[in-house]
């Protein structure tokens, strides 16, 4: 939960007055806070007991608060720093920044400036905490968030992505679910302007219909029932950097219309107040639905649809990039089958892959490959490793196909062909000719599927009762 809930706040100054007076206001505001007045203290602080933000002075003797920035950081990627200093220059901004601080004060500071950074810290290391997978990623930094593929489809995917990161644009991504529309919003952002500022996470679905305006604006001290203290939406969080808004079609239809005023105004205002918020966030949404077809059906609001529909990123489908999928196989196994000594994927098993049709997507075949990896015992994952739906009697099939002779291309060729013929004849059996229906569940156009019933000779007829 975003709050300042006794968040636990390490205050570290070589001046006792300083750092005893930034204490009491943090504290005033309701959060646990511990002074050090040494570095090296700090960080006997720190081992004692957790943290989820240090306030830190730059000019320190011994140890300086850059040089307790990288310490902290070595020791907790997810604890916030916020360093002061009074003695400002724009490169030890810069240092401070790329070093992993969240932010730079300078002395003397308002108060409210002062408050305002640390809600915001504490706010965004509550954001990452709540998000798992969110937490991991950042903590990988963008290598771990490399795009994988090799398809000339994702290429061009790719090309105006990184196009539309230099402005900020709006942008809307829509894909199938598990096709990786998150991982290609943190990309955006880590090739913006943007990218040593927040990335905020939205995920819409879990956010109950009537705590929206909440989560995403805040709310003042008292402003509903339970509302026991102030607390920052998450627009303030993002403030500066970009705010992912996931399956933005499980927005609730009253609270588009605050949302559009809040792009439009580029300000918020938390419920309960009064005074506008000014806030400098891009937008990045995500659907797996077609929001026009939400639109003509009066559930979500044209306006807003326009709004974030400046740049649109249409994700395709793995089933439709059949080269991408041994790529990722073998990264998925780099990055899940180091710790067991898991190294190499049988051929087989690739031929297996690329003609599967992954309903799941590319979070299903790392699925499949995690799996493998898990039940392999030698270091080649093999077709019994897969599960029944990929490998069922193709091992049998592949054998037979072998012992027919001929190169490996020309076995693997009849390998999937035989495959796909099996597959398009089970469909048409499923739907009964229906190849509207066979279609839909298949992912691909009509007109797609019946060019590969052409090919294998397969007439939709011979299926109807």
């Amino acid at each position: 939960m975003i709050g300042t809930e006794r968040a636990r706040v390490l205050v570290v100054d070589d001046e006792p007055d300083m750092a005893e007076s930034c204490a009491f206001l943090v504290a005033r505001q309701g959060y646990a806070t511990t002074v050090a007045t040494s570095a090296e203290a700090a960080l006997e602080e720190l081992a004692r007991q957790p943290f989820e933000l240090v306030i830190s002075d730059v000019r320190m003797p011994r140890m300086s608060g850059l040089q307790l920035l990288a310490a902290v950081k070595s020791r907790d990627p997810d604890i916030e720093v916020v360093l002061i200093t009074g003695y400002p220059d724009i490169q030890s901004a810069v240092m401070a920044i790329k070093a992993g601080a969240f932010d730079y004060l300078t002395k003397p500071y308002a108060e409210k400036d002062l408050l305002d950074r640390v809600a915001k810290a504490v706010a965004h290391r509550r954001v990452k905490e709540g998000n798992e997978g969110l937490k991991q990623r950042l903590r990988g930094g963008p290598e771990s968030r490399r795009l994988v593929y090799k398809s000339t489809l994702f290429g061009e995917l790719v090309n105006l992505l990184e196009r539309a990161a230099r402005t900020d644009a709006s942008v809307l991504i829509e894909g199938e679910s598990g096709t990786g529309k998150e991982l290609l919003a943190h990309h955006l952002h880590d090739r913006s302007h943007r990218s040593d500022l927040p990335f905020v996470p939205v995920d819409c679905t879990t956010i109950p219909a009537d705590l929206f305006e909440s989560e995403l604006f805040g709310h003042e001290k008292g402003a509903f029932s339970g509302a026991v203290a102030e607390r920052m939406g998450l627009f303030q969080v993002a403030d500066g950097g970009t705010l992912f808004l996931d399956e933005l079609g499980e927005l609730p239809l009253p609270f588009q219309s605050k949302l559009l005023r809040a792009i439009q105004e580029r300000s918020i205002r938390r419920v309960g107040a009064q005074a506008e918020i000014a806030v400098d966030v891009r937008i990045v949404a995500a659907t797996n639905r077609s929001l026009q077809r939400e639109v003509a059906e009066g559930r979500f609001r044209q306006d807003l649809f326009y709004r974030l529909d400046v740049v649109r990123l249409v994700v395709p489908p793995l089933r439709d990039r059949p080269d991408d999928i041994e790529e990722l196989a073998r990264h998925f196994l780099q990055r899940m089958g180091r710790a067991s000594g898991k190294d190499q994927i049988d051929p087989e098993v690739l031929t297996l892959l690329r003609a599967y049709q992954w309903q799941g997507n590319v979070r299903q075949l790392g699925n499949v490959i995690e799996r493998a990896c898990a039940l392999s015992p030698g270091p080649v994952l093999r077709i019994e490793d897969l599960p029944a739906e990929i490998s069922g009697g193709l091992s049998a099939r592949a054998m037979a196909e072998a012992e027919a002779g001929g190169t490996f291309q020309e076995l693997k060729a009849r390998t999937i062909a035989a495959l796909e013929q099996s597959y398009l004849e089970g469909l048409m059996k499923k739907h009964k000719g229906n190849v509207t229906h066979a279609s839909d569940e298949a992912g691909m156009t009509r007109s797609a599927l019946q060019k590969l019933l052409q090919k294998y000779g397969i007439k939709s007829s011979d299926f109807r009762d």
